[in-house]
């Protein structure tokens, strides 16, 4: 009897790796549900910005950042699991919905919430990545070890939404004639696109992203644009 050519463990052993990540992917599944549930309702809440006169912010930031607390729970949820597996066989995962949950913290931070006591509530605050890994609680950038972290492309990419984002909304401010509004952002906007002129982008969909970032600033700046024509933006507004 000839002998058999292939040791059949090599195939019980390979159906216990597939049956363990598909255990993995499950579980990364049930928090990743969770956390975009909490993402949406976040963003839902955000959006009213577009039609919520600046006094009323307060009231609506009470409402956002009970979702965030939640998104901050579900990812401690997915740093916990995530970080007994290598890092980049399973972060493509969550990557988008990471840069969606910054999103959601920066755009509430620039309206004025996420108050800590280094970072009080104040209009047009950009937070800092080191800030956004301690509102999450997880580390950030990590390159010596296997564990869940945040990455400067997810703040980056969340940062170019953040500006389409506002770029938006310097519209409907002048709707609701919050004019000095529209030029913060207007401000705000150049800056953040100056500061992205500062970077050396490898990576293709970052840089295109980044690109995109001029398109806004010139959105804004055709907002302002009118009102000047107009005579509508008082001197000091202008300065």
């Amino acid at each position: 009897m000839a002998p058999a050519m292939i040791d059949p463990q090599i195939f019980d052993q390979l159906k216990s790796k597939l049956e363990e990540d598909s255990k993995v992917h499950k579980s990364l599944s049930e928090i990743i549900d969770q956390l975009e549930t909490q993402i949406a309702y976040a963003q839902g809440l955000l959006s009213r910005i577009h039609g919520t006169p600046r006094p009323e912010y307060p009231a609506l930031l009470q409402q956002i950042e009970v979702p965030i607390r939640k998104e901050i729970e579900q990812i401690g949820e997915l740093s916990k699991l995530a970080s007994n597996y290598p890092y980049y066989k399973y972060n493509y995962r969550w990557s988008r919905h990471t840069q969606d949950a910054i999103l959601t913290v920066l755009l509430t931070a620039w309206i004025g919430g996420m108050a800590t006591t280094t970072s009080p509530g104040e209009l047009g605050r950009l937070l800092t990545l080191e800030q956004v890994g301690d509102i999450f609680q997880v580390p950030i950038n990590v390159k010596d070890r296997d564990v869940f972290h945040l990455t400067t492309e997810e703040y980056l990419l969340a940062v170019t939404n953040l500006t389409d984002e506002l770029s938006r909304l310097a519209v409907n401010a002048v709707t609701l004639g919050d004019r000095e509004l529209a030029v913060r952002i207007s401000s705000f906007v150049k800056d953040i696109h100056a500061g992205f002129q500062l970077l050396n982008l490898k990576n293709d969909t970052l840089r295109k992203r980044v690109d995109s970032v001029k398109y806004h600033v010139k959105k804004v700046e055709d907002v302002v644009y009118d009102l000047t024509l107009r005579n509508l933006i008082p001197s000091k507004e202008s300065a």
